[in-house]
């Protein structure tokens, strides 16, 4: 099982190092570099220089706000300097962000960000043999790369593309382009793979008479060194999935579990933007069926019983207090053996 972590949404650029270096310290094999507050890339280019081993990779740089030829210099860039740990995850983000916060129009998402994922292998291909570039997509065109912008070959493989995505077009789009495919928090669950995620990336996949991509997870486990320590990390989880399932476009997963009608009060509140409301519309009991809850010495064992065989890799928060760091380690060992 490969076992990754996000680097916290808040670290700042002075921060990347020192945070970079306890990640590869616990062992994780792989760190989540997400666009939220900070470019993915700066963010992405220091924690490949202050990391030796881990694997550096996107999940998700924002696609539609930028050219795919922009996207591919930076991937370029990053997978030299990091002699081949760096991978490239891209997405669509929901329609209120890509209008309201980036000003780009929104028009068949699913379509536009499989051309851009062949558009961008096909500047790679340009880039790496130095044939010329003509692609022609169903929105995307691409037919100028003088030598001078041309950045030349890599010494090591170019890097994979992975998607991520919630509903089923998106998943099924997964299966038919991606090398990788990592679950939205809100479609990590069990019942959302089983129903859901993995037939669409099946169906995806024979589309292209391809092999599945490989699946990563994000079930926002709440764990901590003892009962205290879970409770006071179930406030912190129940924030973070009470805003993400105030997106109408996530709440599948609460419909599946019958908490259809709680789905709706936090779109609802999130609508009239009363975001300390959120919390509360999730109890206890809701938070108990939407993600696993253990301390570090039961967490394996949960997980495995929700996650064996459903996926490749799992994502876990790195512990908020340093102290817990070798307990944290030895059960990241305990994980890696979950098949």
């Amino acid at each position: 099982m490969e076992i990754v972590t996000s680097l916290p949404a808040d670290t700042h650029l002075a921060q990347v190092a020192s945070r970079i270096r306890r990640i590869e310290a616990l062992g994780f094999d792989t760190v989540h570099i997400s666009e939220t507050v900070h470019d993915p890339f700066a963010v992405c280019a220091l924690a490949v220089e202050h990391s030796t081993r881990l694997t550096v990779r996107t999940s998700m740089v924002v696609a539609f706000p930028r050219s795919p030829m922009l996207t591919a210099c930076a991937a370029w860039d990053l997978a030299r300097f990091s002699g081949g740990r760096f991978q490239l995850g891209i997405a669509s983000q929901v329609r209120g962000n890509i209008v309201g916060r980036y000003s780009v129009p929104w028009a068949d998402p699913v379509a536009r960000l499989g051309d851009y994922a062949d558009a961008l292998r096909a500047i790679f291909t340009a880039f790496q043999h130095g044939t010329p570039l003509d692609y022609h997509g169903s929105h995307y065109t691409f037919t100028r790369l003088q030598p001078y912008f041309d950045p030349g070959p890599l010494p090591v493989a170019a890097p994979t593309v992975w998607l991520g995505g919630v509903n089923r077009r998106m998943c099924e789009l997964a299966g038919a382009v991606a090398d990788g495919f990592v679950a939205h928090p809100t479609g990590s669950h069990p019942r959302t793979l089983t129903e859901q995620v993995l037939p669409a990336l099946v169906t995806g996949a024979a589309a292209r008479d391809r092999g599945l991509p490989r699946i990563i997870v994000v079930p926002k486990a709440i764990t901590g060194r003892d009962d205290a320590a879970v409770a006071a990390e179930r406030q912190a989880v129940r924030k973070e999935l009470a805003f993400l399932y105030a997106t109408p476009a996530y709440r599948g997963t609460l419909d599946r579990l019958g908490l259809g009608d709680t789905a709706t009060a936090l779109a609802g509140a999130a609508a009239d933007k009363q975001w300390d409301r959120l919390p509360e519309l999730l109890t206890d009991e809701m938070l108990a069926a939407l993600v696993p809850e253990a301390t570090y010495a039961d967490l394996p064992d949960v997980l495995a019983e929700w996650y064996r065989g459903r996926c490749q890799g799992l994502s876990l928060a790195i512990p908020r207090d340093p102290d817990d760091d070798n307990a944290f380690r030895t059960m990241l060992d305990r994980l890696r053996a979950i098949d």
